[in-house]
């Protein structure tokens, strides 16, 4: 450990902030946790549920958990399996905590529909695909206060940002990255995406003028990922490597990048950072992944601005980690945190207390916090506006109201250039009588309308064929379902 964390001794009340994993019977226990090589997170979690990427043969997989169902889960569970290729990252919508996103291998980007009390069969019809990039999807990430603003970053360099709603592309960053992104990250209007890309440079994008505000060159000189979060203040968070691979964290002030406000070594483990921001407190929470710690710190304006508060340490070692929604915490026992740890075979809530003695609600430990409204319609977004989370208080816990399923009105490019059978030969007469008319001849009206109606069977047909594709497809995946659980029962010596 630097010792320069130990120079300062200050106040805080978040200094004696207390790390626990709950007991046994309270884990997701025999869960088969995703292998890939990706250093995305693995799971995501909100106040009604928990969502794992896990191992999955023929196709990528997640399990999608209600918080209660803890204890073994067994292997016929339902899983969301709609992906032909692995699951590399998965996001919780934060405006409804019944939908979520996932990227893939498979290139695509899926939004799903989990039923109110979790699955009872498995998912594979997501509510909308996201078609658009060329190379594997490693980042999804929800606009904090536009509904259905969904951002997604391939290994093609590319950030695509999309209206879920209508199924289309908002804005397409193509040029603005060099290399393969680490990570992709809002602040808290959504107004601006910050990035760490692996040519060592961390970039301040607004995504509506599809340019960059402020780019950061060699934040962290090291060849390892780093990663990239904004807090308040115009301030931005980093971890990475330096050159001799030491771990690193630096704070940055977007007024002044050319030098990191401070940078501070950690130490010389390999796993990359993951760090998680609390905005209602100040304290940053930075997981290793592949080491078993969680760091803490609080952020403030005094030097040197990143202060060590604490550490918690356990046995194992971290594969992945989610992090609850402040409105998911257990406020009558002070829960400032909560971490989703995942194991090899299983998932571990860790639970961050401050010791209190009194059963008062303390307000300084829950000023209001974002709530799951939206601020803003998509619409608004591209329109310009921007808007602050809506925020609720937490004084008497928060209560999930009953969520509104996910509609897609999607702009369909075969059917919007396809006219009802009425219009049809209205245009199409008056196209060509335009066009007798110039010519002279009465011939082009016969050949414009057979043409038109040759379209129109042609893509009738189109149509037919995909549904009929759709339909092997959701057959295939089931086929797979069955033979996986068939394999299991013969690996656990059932058969």
């Amino acid at each position: 450990m630097d010792m320069s964390f130990r120079k300062v001794v200050r106040q805080s009340k978040f200094r004696h902030v207390f790390g626990q994993a709950v007991k046994t019977d309270q884990c997701y226990d025999d869960i088969r946790v995703s292998r890939v090589t990706w250093d995305s997170s693995f799971c995501a979690v909100n106040p009604k549920f928990v969502a794992i990427i896990i191992e999955a043969s023929g196709g990528g997989a997640f399990l999608v958990l209600p918080l209660q169902k803890t204890g073994r889960i067994d292997k016929s569970y339902p899983t969301v399996c709609g992906h032909t290729g692995p699951v590399l990252d998965i996001d919780w919508c934060p405006h409804n905590d019944e939908v979520i996103a996932s990227g893939s291998e498979d290139c695509s980007v899926k939004v799903w529909q989990i039923p109110e009390n979790g699955l009872t069969a498995p998912l594979t019809e997501a509510v909308v695909t996201l078609e658009g990039h060329s190379k594997r999807v490693g980042i999804i990430s929800w606009h904090p206060t536009a509904r259905n603003v969904l951002l997604s970053a391939g290994c093609d360099n590319v950030i695509i940002i999309w209206n879920v709603g209508t199924g289309e592309e908002l804005y397409t960053l193509r040029d603005q990255h060099p290399d393969l992104i680490y990570s992709a990250s809002w602040n808290r209007n959504g107004s601006l995406i910050c990035t760490a890309c692996k040519d060592k440079s961390i970039r301040v994008l607004d995504p509506r003028k599809e340019e960059i505000v402020l780019e950061i060159e060699k934040a962290h000189e090291g060849a390892r990922p780093m990663r990239a979060i904004f807090l308040g203040n115009n301030k931005i968070f980093t971890t990475g490597f330096s050159r001799m691979s030491e771990r690193q964290l630096a704070l940055w002030d977007m007024g002044n990048a050319s030098e990191p406000m401070t940078i501070q070594e950690l130490d010389s483990s390999n796993g990359v950072l993951l760090p998680f921001f609390d905005a209602d407190t100040g304290v940053v929470y930075v997981c290793g992944k592949g080491d078993s710690t969680i760091r803490y710190f609080e952020i403030t304006d005094e030097s040197p601005s990143i202060h060590f508060l604490n550490m918690y340490t356990s046995k194992e070692p971290q594969r992945g980690m989610g992090f609850m929604p402040k409105r998911g915490l257990d406020v009558n026992k002070c829960e400032i945190a909560r971490f989703y740890k995942l194991l090899e075979r299983k998932c571990e809530p860790i639970i961050m207390t401050v010791p209190r003695k009194s059963d008062l609600f303390q307000d300084d430990l829950y000023p209001d916090t974002a709530g799951p409204e939206p601020a803003l319609e998509a619409e608004d977004w591209v329109d310009g506006k921007n808007a602050d989370p809506i925020l609720i208080s937490l004084k008497d816990g928060y209560v999930p109201t009953k969520q509104r399923d996910l509609k897609v009105t999607k702009k369909n490019v075969l059917h919007e250039s396809r006219p009802s059978a009425a219009s049809t030969t209205t245009t199409t007469s008056s196209t060509a009588s335009s066009h007798s008319h110039k010519s002279g001849s009465s011939g082009p009206h016969k050949v414009g309308s057979d043409q038109m109606h040759g379209d129109g069977d042609r893509i009738d047909a189109i149509m037919e064929q995909l549904k009929s594709l759709r339909t092997t497809v959701h057959q295939q995946n089931l086929r797979i379902q069955k033979l996986e659980e068939q394999l299991a029962k013969i690996e656990d010596g059932q058969v």
